[in-house]
């Protein structure tokens, strides 16, 4: 992945062009056509995204819990509190997302702590709503 493709994303603000050089190796880009199924409540948790294009709809009991664009990302609760997905999440239209995978974000939280805060912030608030 390209380290300028991450300048734009709110969740790395304010890193530098060196931190943004090693969170690129970390990372993948992928797309995805509407419709395709990222997360599956229930299920081991293996990765973290962030949604540089589209949107998702995100489930829970089958229950929408809410609509995810541009920015904002998903996965990490899995990855960080509970293994397993709280929730099941597709896309609702043609995607670009940037991937993580657990190794890679374990080792963000280390080097990054920055980044990891901002992250556990976001679980917490998902949590108390």
């Amino acid at each position: 992945m390209d380290a300028r493709q991450l300048e734009g994303v709110s969740l790395f603000s304010g890193l530098s062009k060196q931190q943004r050089e090693t969170l690129a190796r970390w990372t993948d880009q992928v797309t995805v056509p509407a419709g395709h199924a990222l997360a599956s409540e229930g299920q081991f948790a293996h990765e973290f995204f962030v949604i540089e294009e589209g949107s998702v709809e995100v489930t829970r009991d089958g229950e929408h819990v809410a609509e995810l664009g541009p920015g904002e990302f998903f996965g990490e609760i899995g990855l960080l509190e509970t293994e397993r997905r709280t929730a099941s999440v597709a896309a609702t239209t043609a995607m670009k997302l940037i991937v993580m995978f657990q190794r890679e974000f374990k080792q963000m939280e280390r080097e990054m702590p920055g980044v990891a805060g901002r992250i556990r912030a976001a679980i917490r608030a998902r949590l108390d709503d």
